[in-house]
C-alpha cells in the first residue's frame, strides 16, 4: 500500500498572451496538464486549480475572463485549494495569476518548486505501468 501522494498545485500562465482567445487558454491549460500527468506518474497527486476554478465559476453564472465573477473569484479560489496542496510547481512564462500562486505558497510555508525534476517523488515511488489514455 502506498503512503499519501503529494498534493502539488500545477501553476503556470493561464490568461497571459492570450487576448482570452478560446484556443490559446485551452492550450494553456493542456500545458499545465502535461506537467501534471507527469508528476502523477511520480506517484503525486497534481492539481490545477483551473480544473476546479472554471466549473465553479460557469456555476456561479461567469461569462469567462474578465467579467466581474471571473475577476472577483478566480484566483481566490486557487488560493483556497493551494492551502489544501503540498507545494507548487511554477511553470511556463510570464504570469501574473501563476506568481501570485508562488507568493501565497511562500506565505503559507510551502515548497515552491521551479523545475519537474525538483519535486519529489512520493516516497521514491515512480509508476512506469501507467500509460497515458
Amino acid at each position: 500500500m502506498m503512503s499519501q501522494s503529494l498534493m502539488i498545485l500545477v501553476a503556470g500562465p493561464y490568461r497571459s498572451g492570450t487576448g482570452d482567445n478560446p484556443a490559446k487558454l485551452a492550450a494553456n491549460v493542456a500545458a499545465m496538464e502535461s506537467v501534471a500527468w507527469a508528476l502523477y506518474q511520480q506517484g503525486l497527486m497534481p492539481v490545477l486549480g483551473e480544473w476546479l476554478a472554471l466549473p465553479m465559476l460557469r456555476l456561479a453564472g461567469s461569462h469567462g475572463p474578465g467579467d466581474v465573477l471571473w475577476d472577483a473569484h478566480f484566483h481566490p479560489h486557487a488560493e483556497r485549494l493551494l492551502a489544501h496542496c503540498d507545494g507548487v510547481l511554477r511553470i511556463g512564462g510570464p504570469s501574473r495569476g501563476a506568481d501570485r500562486m508562488v507568493a501565497v505558497a511562500q506565505q503559507l510555508g510551502k515548497p515552491v518548486f521551479q523545475t519537474l525534476e525538483a519535486v519529489p517523488a512520493a516516497g521514491g515511488y515512480i509508476q512506469d505501468a501507467v500509460e497515458p489514455l
